[in-house]
């Protein structure tokens, strides 16, 4: 390599990488594997750029030798750590890259990276989702799920205990007091919430003649899957609970439903009054009224549309700039095909801060493909598993509209 200016070695590198991108990308357009002469090229782009790499170091090492001043090591230590953060994140690019393609392979049946290069365990019957992928899946489950990416989240293992500071029945209190005269004392009672482990698993099956279309992209699909069908049964036991006692058959996951104390009656069996939805946002205390939203399903927002305050304005609004398209009473609402239908006895709306929910993931969600259980249906199955709990922490930011038994 002859020795050129370090202005001439570092367009040749950005040139160099710049190449190497456009190969990967057109494969990616393409959606196909890497030919033979592109895997070569990129193989000798890896090389060259090493190279020029070196050879920067070494001009750089001859400039501060020539240098005295303090300064200029600083401008090197500066330069090096921005490559190296440049570095850092084509690393993380390429190995997502690499992930994904090999991930997709092993779906579609064919070999392609090495299984140690690309995070992608191979047991008996199937292989581990590799972290990237596992990733995406994580954060849509979030982009789809409001209340659990609203709600306080905990990860760790065993049981988790959190203490709250109750004041329903003994409060501290401040009165006027004389010199040389007790005081009378007050204290509230301290109680605990216990999240505990409670196992789920999620099961997705794809048809391998969809998997053969090249033109179908495996990837987003099994990623869309999992995270509706994750999303939708957390969602679910985030409201209702989930997993009764065999014994008692008292849900082991209370949820919304089965914790939530602060109660607003609605006085009938069948129908809501405008009355009783301002009665239960003003349950809540105006400290937590900020990021308070409703939650209902969808036939019972259908209901509230036809509500209407006392000077006949309707209570509930369309709202572009509402994170769910519209508002009651100024707060977004959020429609779940998991919450119940107005009925006797159900808890038709919840309201609050969905902080004062608290979850507990035990593990890093754990998705596996498996190849050859469902071979007989001429599909692929992808299994998700996840250890969690969901209860109320805090009882003054979360209320619910109970429908009367009769």
């Amino acid at each position: 390599m002859a020795f050129t200016s370090m202005k001439a070695q570092i367009e040749k590198k950005n040139d160099l990488i710049k190449r190497a991108e456009s190969i990967v990308n057109l494969a990616e357009t393409e959606k196909r594997e890497l030919t033979d002469a592109e895997a070569q090229e990129l193989a000798e782009i890896r090389d060259d750029v090493k190279k020029i790499k070196d050879m920067l170091e070494m001009m750089a090492d001859l400039d501060d030798a020539r240098a005295c001043g303090a300064g200029k090591m600083e401008k090197k230590a500066e330069d090096a750590g921005a490559e190296a953060g440049a570095d850092a994140k084509a690393d993380d690019q390429a190995r997502e890259l690499a992930e994904r393609r090999s991930f997709e392979a092993y779906v579609r049946g064919t070999v392609l990276e090495t299984r140690n290069a690309t995070n992608l365990t191979e047991g008996a019957n199937g292989a581990v989702i590799p972290v990237t992928i596992a990733k995406k899946i994580i954060a849509k489950v979030y982009d789809i799920c409001p209340i659990l990416e609203k709600s306080s989240k905990y990860s760790l293992k065993g049981d988790l205990e959190i203490p709250y500071y109750d004041e329903s029945s003994t409060a501290i209190t401040v009165a006027w007091a004389q010199e040389f005269v007790d005081l009378t004392s007050s204290v509230g009672n301290f109680t605990n919430i216990t999240l505990k482990d409670y196992l789920a698993g999620a099961l997705t099956l794809i048809s391998r003649k969809l998997i053969n279309n090249s033109q179908f992209d495996i990837v987003a699909f099994v990623i869309d899957k999992m995270a509706y069908a994750i999303a939708r049964f957390i969602e679910g036991v985030c409201i209702n609970g989930g997993n009764p006692d065999s014994v008692t058959h008292v849900n082991k996951v209370k949820g919304l439903k089965g914790s939530v104390t602060k109660l607003v009656y609605a006085g009938s069996t069948s129908a809501i009054t405008a009355d009783k939805v301002i009665e239960l946002k003003d349950s809540v205390k105006d400290v937590f009224q900020n990021d308070a939203m409703f939650i209902m399903s969808r036939n019972t927002r259908t209901a509230l549309r036809l509500l209407k305050d006392d000077v006949g304005r309707y209570l509930l609004q369309d709202d572009i700039a509402s994170p769910f398209g519209s508002t009651l009473l100024g707060k977004p609402v959020y429609v779940s095909d998991n919450m119940p239908e107005i009925a006797s006895g159900v808890n038709a709306i919840y309201y609050g801060d969905m902080k004062g929910l608290a979850t507990k993931f035990s593990e890093d969600m754990n998705i596996q493909v498996l190849r050859e259980k469902f071979a007989t249906q001429h599909a692929v199955g992808v299994v998700g598993w996840v250890s969690f709990d969901a209860k109320v922490e805090n009882a003054q930011a979360i209320s619910a509209l109970v429908m009367s038994a009769s």
